[in-house]
């Protein structure tokens, strides 16, 4: 019985499709189908259900994009670190003394020369530096003058902070009220005291032009400023402050315990090397610095860090868009038995019926990928545009979007066409 005896049996007029289809496969009976014939058929497949493959093809687009967009937005938001990052941190550079056990056990401790502050200064790239030490005034009092609240009990729970006049520079610290000390206070030990916004008001001190005064113990202190904001050492808001010269005088603090030194931006790397020498030349192990991380190791850790975030919501959406192309293509096999029958009843390979529906899932990972690396594109130059950024990408990235996409549709439709080549002739003519 021939083909065209079938369709007259069941009184349909087969297409012309199958008029082409069948005499290719007539002439190809044992030399199996050709590599363009099949993919002349898997666009014809394609191309049959225009609004299902479209809908088909939206998920791996929107997976690809989502790839796509995620990487490119990563580095065009890395590029922009050295211009974006806390400019307070990245040009901070912290140099304490620290400690180490000797030969004999004993504990060697380094101690932070008077002059360190001069000679950080030295350093290029250096822009102020400034001392700092917490004083311990003991079980000492502070109270204000004049008291706000006669039946408070004194203060002892203030911390007070012996600053060189370069530490409120170092620290960028702003006041809401009078001044800050310079140094000239400093070399004087003048006694007078800068405090915290948080120290003004538990102390009552709202104002300084009426000359308000504290008490350390018994030792007088004229406030002259109040901080309003600091960056980097948050405690300052807390605490009374006072010139590095007076403490030495009055509290007998021997050696600073701290350096703050602000960079330019983009030094604080370089000078974290050399303040350790520049402070201890004989024996830099003995001085602890801490400084910020280089701008170019900071920003590939902001690309690693955004990557890895948002890489995962680009890998489920290609997992979505791999699950809608099996499904569809699944679908189409159950609704194309027949003709997977009569192509087999004619002389089609099991091969040859596999590699068509595989072919479909292809051509619709790739049209995916192309499309999805276009939106995706045309995202991070929208994103940049509003952000005010230069936008970056890896156009190998943008390149290899249709092969991703033909990749996802090869492993999408491998079961599919499994199922398809699965399918026996005659129970399909059958049904």
């Amino acid at each position: 019985m021939t083909v065209d005896d079938m369709f007259a049996t069941e009184r349909v007029r087969p297409p012309s499709r199958w008029n082409r289809l069948t005499s290719r496969l007539a002439r190809r009976r044992h030399t199996g189908i050709a590599v363009r014939d099949l993919l002349d058929e898997a666009v014809a497949g394609v191309a049959a259900r225009p609004g299902r493959f479209a809908l088909t093809t939206l998920g791996t687009v929107v997976g690809i994009a989502a790839l796509v967009t995620t990487i490119g937005l990563g580095q065009t938001a890395s590029g922009q670190i050295s211009e974006r990052f806390d400019a307070a941190t990245a040009t901070r550079v912290v140099v304490e003394p620290m400690e180490r056990p000797s030969r004999g056990g004993e504990v060697q401790a380094m101690v932070l020369p008077s002059d360190s502050e001069q000679r950080v200064l030295r350093l290029a790239g250096v822009e102020s530096a400034g001392l700092y030490t917490r004083v311990d005034i003991g079980d000492e009092t502070i109270r204000s003058v004049p008291i706000v609240d006669p039946s408070a009990p004194p203060m002892t729970a203030l911390p007070v902070v012996a600053a060189s006049a370069g530490l409120f520079d170092a620290m960028q610290v702003s006041v809401s009220a009078g001044r800050v000390f310079d140094s000239g206070h400093d070399e004087r030990a003048d006694d007078i005291a800068v405090v915290g916004k948080y120290a003004a008001e538990r102390l009552g001190i709202n104002r300084v032009d009426t000359q308000p005064a504290l008490f350390i113990g018994e030792r007088p202190f004229t406030v002259v400023g109040i901080i309003d904001t600091v960056s980097g050492r948050a405690d300052l808001q807390d605490s009374v402050i006072i010139p590095h010269s007076t403490a030495q005088r009055e509290f007998d603090i021997s050696a600073p315990a701290a350096v703050e030194i602000r960079t330019q931006l983009g030094a604080a790397h370089q000078v974290g090397k050399q303040a350790g020498v520049a402070i201890n030349p004989n024996d830099p192990a003995l001085v602890q610095v801490s400084a910020p991380p280089s701008p170019s190791a900071l920003r590939a850790g902001v690309t690693t860090d955004i990557n890895a975030l948002f890489l995962a919501l680009g890998v489920v959406a290609l997992l979505i868009g791999a699950v809608g192309i099996a499904a569809v293509t699944l679908l189409s096999v159950a609704e194309r038995t027949s003709e997977i029958g009569l192509r087999r009843a004619v002389g089609a390979t099991r091969r040859s019926i596999a590699g068509q529906f595989l072919c479909e899932s292809v051509i619709v990972g790739v049209l995916g990928g192309l499309i999805g690396s276009a939106v995706a594109v045309l995202s991070i130059v929208a994103v940049s545009a509003v952000r005010d950024w230069t936008p970056l990408l890896d156009m190998r990235i943008a390149l290899a979007a249709p092969l991703i996409g033909a990749a996802v549709g090869a492993i999408a439709g491998a079961y599919p066409a499994w199922r398809a080549a699965a399918v026996e002739p005659i129970d399909a003519l059958r049904g």
